[in-house]
């Protein structure tokens, strides 16, 4: 079965395994999925990640968070650049979540990095997901 969107395939599994309390979820490996994990880990919206070789393109293994009451650690995590409409921003109009609380995921030259690194580095890209 091939896959159209494997980011938006990520992100929904992520929204589903927290709604209903699991504490890993498996997800089809790729370069920009380990990259939204490696940004979501260092953001503190997941406790850890791995890559499991399965002899084909491997299994991203990611441990939710979640918080002492039992709230998943991601309110809400939205797609925004699509197949079909890409959406790239420089640095300056990357969108503001939640007035700073949350993250916006862009893929730049330099990486999967999340926006407060983009305005660091004084670089712009294509606006993946915004996470709250």
């Amino acid at each position: 079965m091939s896959l159209s969107d494997p980011i938006a395939d990520m992100l929904t599994r992520l929204r589903n395994a927290g709604r209903v309390g699991m504490s890993h979820v498996k997800i089809r490996s790729s370069k920009v999925c380990r990259g939204i994990a490696k940004v979501l880990k260092d953001e503190g919206y997941i406790k850890d990640y791995d890559v499991i070789d399965d002899g084909q393109q491997g299994v991203l293994r990611v441990a939710l968070k979640y918080s002492r009451t039992g709230e998943h650690a991601i309110s809400e995590i939205r797609r925004v650049s699509k197949p079909g409409c890409r959406v790239y921003r420089s640095k300056e109009d990357l969108p503001n979540v939640l007035g700073g609380l949350g993250i916006v995921i862009v893929s730049t030259s330099k990486g999967v990095v999340s926006d407060r690194k983009c305005r660091q580095d004084n670089v712009g890209g294509e606006v993946l997901c915004t996470v709250s």
